[in-house]
């Protein structure tokens, strides 16, 4: 009798401590926030360029190019800059990729465009790696995402 009332009173706690936990992030913010493969952001223009407005109405009215953060990845810096347009994405350009080896510029003009297009159809940073460019993803999308961070958006 004992031993039935401890394993029910383990049971109840660790279904109690289960519930507790928080829930977990999506795997694209994981991508998006940190990996251990890519250290922390050298460098990135702190501001919007010259071109860039922020019009009263909050993030929705926000137009211009944003630089995001160099991102180190094994492989080489990843950095990109996006265009708003009233909030909207409407063009990332990639200004840093993987270019020391022959293979990793392969890699980088196969997938650059693939994020490109993702980006522009999430109209955001949340968005899946391309498969064998697990690197280039996430400096992509960490970049990215810092550009709209700078941006407000």
């Amino acid at each position: 009798m004992r031993k039935a009332a401890v394993t029910t009173v383990s049971t109840v706690a660790g279904v109690i401590l289960l519930l507790s936990l928080k829930p977990h992030q999506s795997p694209a913010a994981t991508v998006a926030g940190s990996s251990p493969s890519a250290s922390p952001s050298s460098t990135g223009s702190a501001s919007p360029s010259p071109s860039a407005t922020h019009t009263p109405g909050g993030a929705s009215g926000t137009s211009g190019t944003f630089t995001g953060s160099v991102i180190n990845t094994s492989y080489g810096p990843v950095q990109v800059s996006v265009t708003l347009s009233r909030g909207r994405i409407t063009e990332v350009k990639a200004l840093r990729t993987p270019s020391d080896r022959p293979r990793s510029q392969e890699i980088a003009a196969t997938a650059v465009p693939q994020l490109t297009r993702e980006a522009l159809s999430a109209q955001s940073a949340h968005i899946d790696a391309v498969s064998g460019a697990t690197y280039t993803s996430e400096g992509y999308t960490r970049s990215l995402q810092s550009a709209l961070d700078k941006a407000g958006v």
